[in-house]
């Protein structure tokens, strides 16, 4: 956090790497992020893109409170929010990190297992209400706590703790074969 403050306030007083640091530092995570929430690469994309645009537009008057990767996965959610409301589709998350959590020492077997356990967790995150499946990704890929995804929704942390729970109870379900819609 001590290393963000520093790189923040390098990017304040002009410092194009300090910004190169800040995006090539949080940009992946982000755009997981994105991804698991609108189930759209290039929407993804787009609104990581116009967070980062927005970042560098009000660095000058930007104070940061808590953590960056916090402040930029908050920003991120609420314009996959946005974007979810611009277009009019709930649309949902998309695992997409298989060729980041596949060692390569596995064999062909294992890879094909892995790939098809990735596309039915994709599949059952977008089975959920977005609102459990919002809780779920914030939580787990975008690492904020409860009470900042709670102040995030303007709900309370027990409103954000059930749809957690509930959404990762409907989760197991469905990866069990014991729910289908």
């Amino acid at each position: 956090m001590l290393e963000d403050r520093l790189l923040l306030r390098k990017f304040q007083f002009g410092s194009r790497d300090a910004f190169r640091l800040i995006y090539e530092k949080y940009a992946g995570d982000l755009l997981t992020l994105a991804v698991n929430l609108l189930n759209d690469k290039e929407g993804a994309e787009d609104v990581v893109q116009d967070v980062f645009i927005s970042f560098v537009q009000s660095v000058e008057k930007f104070r940061l409170r808590g953590s960056l990767k916090g402040y930029l996965a908050t920003c991120v959610a609420n314009r996959a929010r946005d974007y979810i409301r611009k277009n009019k589709r709930q649309r949902t998350a998309a695992v997409n990190e298989a060729e980041q959590m596949i060692p390569d020492s596995k064999s062909p077997v294992q890879l094909v297992i892995r790939d098809e356990e990735l596309q039915k967790l994709s599949h059952a995150l977008t089975e959920l209400p977005y609102e459990q499946r919002e809780a779920i990704v914030l939580r787990l890929h975008g690492d904020l706590r409860f009470r900042q995804i709670a102040k995030l929704r303007n709900v309370s942390i027990k409103t954000i703790q059930s749809r957690y729970r509930y959404g990762l109870d409907k989760l197991r379900l469905i990866m069990n074969g014991e729910v289908r819609k």
